[in-house]
């Protein structure tokens, strides 16, 4: 990955919708270039998926997680990541092991996946932070 791909990404990232007409004037390239390169990074892995930001008016918060520690995180995780609201689980380093980024209608449904995940065999504990502001970086 070079200059190019990076900057690429860093405009994708703020709006995966972006023309690649103009993602080329914005970089100083070709329209075929930026395709290339997007078809490049998806093939690759670097792109994992386009995805949807929200402001729903609903309720976000990101639930931590703490496991055994003989338990398979990963494992866990896909588990985790089927629930409807779910936008995202992160496995981190730290005191916690997962981080489940949620989107839910209002504080009692996430009340009911702090339920759901505390219900869990392999979980040992869980911490919420609600998300009072959003940025795209």
């Amino acid at each position: 990955m070079d200059e190019l791909d990076r900057e690429i990404l860093s405009i994708l990232r703020k709006d995966a919708r972006t023309p690649y007409t103009e993602i080329a004037d914005t970089v100083g390239t070709s329209e075929g270039t930026v395709r290339n390169r997007v078809e490049q990074l998806v093939d690759e892995g670097v792109i994992e998926r386009f995805t949807v930001a929200t402001r729903t008016g609903n309720v976000k918060s990101m639930i931590e997680v703490s496991v055994d520690v003989d338990v398979d995180t990963e494992a866990v995780s896909d588990r985790i990541a089927e629930w409807p609201q779910v936008d995202f689980v992160w496995q981190v380093s730290g005191e916690e092991d997962i981080v489940v980024v949620v989107d839910a209608a209002d504080t009692n449904a996430v009340n009911d996946l702090i339920t759901r995940a505390r219900e869990l065999d392999e979980v040992a504990s869980t911490k919420t932070r609600l998300i009072l502001d959003e940025r795209v970086g």
